[in-house]
């Protein structure tokens, strides 16, 4: 069952940098893609940075909408994100051909991808000269939730090896997220 995340400890969630699921829509058309380079930049308010081509799908619903969700897939969810990291949402349904479940998202128009272990929505922070020069955007996270049966009180929990995040490392290879530890 997803349990809402506070905002301000929504960073949390992606603090120890899992491989994203970016979604986004616009004019009816919806998209989905991968991406390794998104991080937590603010806490309030919360703020994350997502790395998005120019020659994507996913940018052009991003740009045109002003919002995005990340999504946080788990290592059951590895081979639909290779295949959405490798095909362009140009003329189809990555959704569909990716075997993706799009869920609405509770405050924004883009879809959340089903299986998931955690969501954060975002409204782009307008920055042109960095979505321009860099592919960088700025979202404002308005909304936070996680799987509660690996994230609670405020901090991961993976007891099942099927929802560890994936953490993207090249050629379609991941890293899982091993088990916690405490220092000293």
């Amino acid at each position: 069952m997803l349990a809402d995340v506070e905002l301000a400890k929504s960073y949390r969630l992606l603090n120890h940098g899992p491989t994203v699921l970016v979604s986004s829509a616009a004019g009816g058309k919806r998209n989905v893609m991968a991406a390794a380079w998104a991080m937590p930049l603010d806490f309030d308010p919360p703020k994350v940075l997502v790395v998005v081509d120019k020659s994507t799908c996913t940018r052009e619903l991003i740009e045109a909408s002003g919002e995005f969700v990340l999504n946080i897939p788990c290592r059951a969810q590895a081979a639909q994100v290779v295949r959405a990291g490798s095909e362009s949402g140009h003329g189809r349904d990555k959704f569909a051909s990716c075997g993706l479940e799009p869920l609405p998202a509770q405050k924004v128009g883009a879809p959340r991808v089903g299986g998931c272990i955690a969501y954060l929505e975002c409204k782009v922070v307008p920055e042109p000269h960095n979505q321009r020069q860099y592919d960088l955007f700025i979202g404002e996270v308005i909304a936070a939730q996680a799987d509660d049966e690996v994230y609670r009180d405020g901090r991961w929990t993976f007891s099942d090896a099927a929802k560890r995040s994936l953490h993207y490392i090249s050629g379609g290879a991941f890293f899982a997220t091993g088990e916690s530890f405490q220092a000293g």
